[in-house]
């Protein structure tokens, strides 16, 4: 199998990830045939992935937006995979040209990728943490170095709380670092759930298989369960609502039904 000059060494490229899955789904280069096949397997069983997808970015980059609003400049997201068009930089950065962001991932490629993205961008970096390990994220140099926790962040756990089974403990993770942030701190969570998939049951196991057999679980939660994320937070208008209806920009986000999957929402810490 040709290594792509762009690929770290040292990583396996006979093995998927779900962040180049997640780049594919978006019309990305920066996935292997390993991970397109990967990717077209759980399509079959769920054609709307890539929507679905597009939708998570919708989501995040208005969740930016409000949060530039409410004069938060400062981002934490963890599970930010391969930087595509409309970043969380990108859109931070034009509302707010002093804006500051920190992304986390543990995927090679997509820390390799987003530093050859950011570099000359004094305002953002990334770090190569786990968010099962929130303090090698809060201890790293880049958080030290360009976000001031003194001052309000926006957390974004966009699609990637899912990835975390429960024994891996995804609401200590969150609760640890949700401690760590000041007061009018914000938390943005979109999560994979049954609800509102418009497909039978069985279908939907297939797509979940297709993760389980690349090693990446992919555990959908219940509502309920989802909003314990937000413990210690005040949820934002609409509250945790379906994907599209988080304060859609326009009708448009709303019409595919893959769009209302899943859950996302919004807090405000106290």
């Amino acid at each position: 199998m040709e290594r792509p000059a762009w690929a770290p060494q040292g990583i396996d490229i006979s093995v998927p990830s779900v962040s180049r899955m997640y780049d594919y789904y978006l019309g990305g280069s920066h996935n292997f045939e390993v991970d397109r096949e990967a990717a077209r397997k759980a399509m079959r069983f769920m054609p709307g992935l890539p929507k679905i997808m597009q939708a998570n970015r919708a989501f995040m980059r208005r969740v930016v937006r409000f949060a530039i609003g409410e004069g938060v400049t400062q981002f934490l997201d963890i599970g930010s995979g391969i930087p595509t068009f409309g970043n969380v930089h990108e859109v931070a950065q034009a509302a707010d040209p002093d804006a500051r962001v920190v992304y986390v991932d543990h995927d090679p490629v997509a820390v390799a990728h987003s530093r050859a993205v950011l570099e000359g961008n004094d305002k953002a970096g990334i770090v190569a943490a786990d968010l099962r390990r929130p303090r090698q994220i809060l201890d790293s140099p880049e958080v030290r170095e360009l976000l001031d926790l003194d001052r309000p962040v926006g957390l974004l756990l966009i699609s990637v709380l899912h990835f975390l089974e429960d024994e891996d403990k995804p609401v200590a993770a969150v609760t640890e670092l949700s401690e760590a942030l000041a007061p009018g701190s914000v938390i943005a969570v979109c999560h994979a759930a049954h609800a509102g998939i418009p497909l039978p049951q069985e279908q939907v196991a297939g797509m979940v298989g297709v993760y389980q057999e690349v090693r990446n679980p992919l555990v959908m939660r219940t509502r309920d369960e989802i909003a314990g994320f937000f413990d210690g937070y005040e949820f934002v208008e609409p509250g945790l609502v379906p994907m599209g209806n988080w304060r859609p920009e326009s009708p448009d986000g709303q019409e595919d039904p893959y769009a209302l999957t899943g859950f996302a929402g919004v807090g405000r810490k106290a």
